[in-house]
């Protein structure tokens, strides 16, 4: 196994990569490349604990959820410490196999959607409108006038 101290070319494999997972040895992998953010644990935003959850293995998708600031990208090659080729072929493996069950046929779950019909969006506005309407009812029946 490498050390941290080697050339900034070194290639880890997930497994060595997996081998730091503690408070004081924190590593992971981010698009291909490998960073040590033992040093950065106590200085991050969301903490460390968001960090050691995801310490050790490929952390791309949740690094991209998040929604990271360019600073925070560009500081992250502080912490760089070599690259992880492994996770781009399990990628290249992965999406082959999914292209490869599409093509012999296989069905396909269909594709989920966001879209909402006129009537929802119509109701939506509608139902408040309606309850609006009640309560205004019931208070003025509930009135009696003034006598003059």
């Amino acid at each position: 196994m490498a050390s941290e101290g080697e050339d900034q070319k070194t290639v880890y494999t997930l497994e060595e990569v997996g081998q730091h997972v503690a408070q004081d040895d924190c590593w992971m992998v981010i698009n291909g490349k490998v960073y040590n953010l033992t040093s950065f644990m106590d200085d991050h935003p969301g903490g460390d604990d968001v960090l050691l959850q995801v310490a050790g293995r490929d952390a791309t998708n949740e690094f991209e959820d998040v929604g990271h600031s360019k600073a925070a990208i560009e500081q992250m090659q502080d912490f760089f410490v070599g690259k992880c080729p492994q996770v781009f072929e399990k990628a290249e493996l992965l999406s082959v196999t999914e292209g490869d069950l599409a093509i012999g046929g296989s069905a396909s779950p269909p594709a989920p959607t966001n879209s909402v019909g006129i009537w929802s969006k119509i109701l939506q506005f509608l139902v408040p409108l309606v309850f609006l309407g009640i309560a205004v009812a019931i208070r003025n029946v509930g009135k009696k006038d003034p006598e003059v």
